[in-house]
């Protein structure tokens, strides 16, 4: 599926957002770990807004896991967006449109309100 692309405004987020997706894919831990093996086994999915949550038809067991990563996430958009003069939703969504074509297949992600599998 192609994402639609940001407006030159938002292009000069690229670099940023790049570095921001690799820190984010390398959280402390076993948070890491088990962050890979619940997006693996279908117990959380990205969403378009650049956060987590739980796809339809899974359990409830990786809520505290999509509670923390979207903490940190929150808190790394916020920065972002202040550094780049943007709000911390476009850093989301420009983030998450970056990270895309790296989600392996069989991800669940939401875009626009609608959950699919890549």
């Amino acid at each position: 599926m192609k994402i639609s692309t940001f407006t030159s405004a938002h292009r000069c987020l690229k670099t940023v957002v790049l570095f921001l997706a690799l820190l984010l894919s390398f959280s402390p831990g076993l948070l890491a770990i088990d962050l890979q093996t619940a997006l693996s086994k279908g117990l959380a999915g990205e969403v378009d807004s650049g956060y987590l949550a739980i796809p339809p038809g899974a359990t409830n067991e990786a809520q505290p896991l999509v509670s923390s990563v979207n903490t940190q996430r929150s808190a790394a958009y916020a920065s972002l967006a202040k550094k780049n003069g943007v709000t911390p939703e476009i850093a989301g969504k420009a983030t998450f449109e970056k990270r895309y074509p790296q989600f392996p297949a069989g991800t669940w992600v939401k875009i626009q309100g609608r959950w699919m599998q890549k």
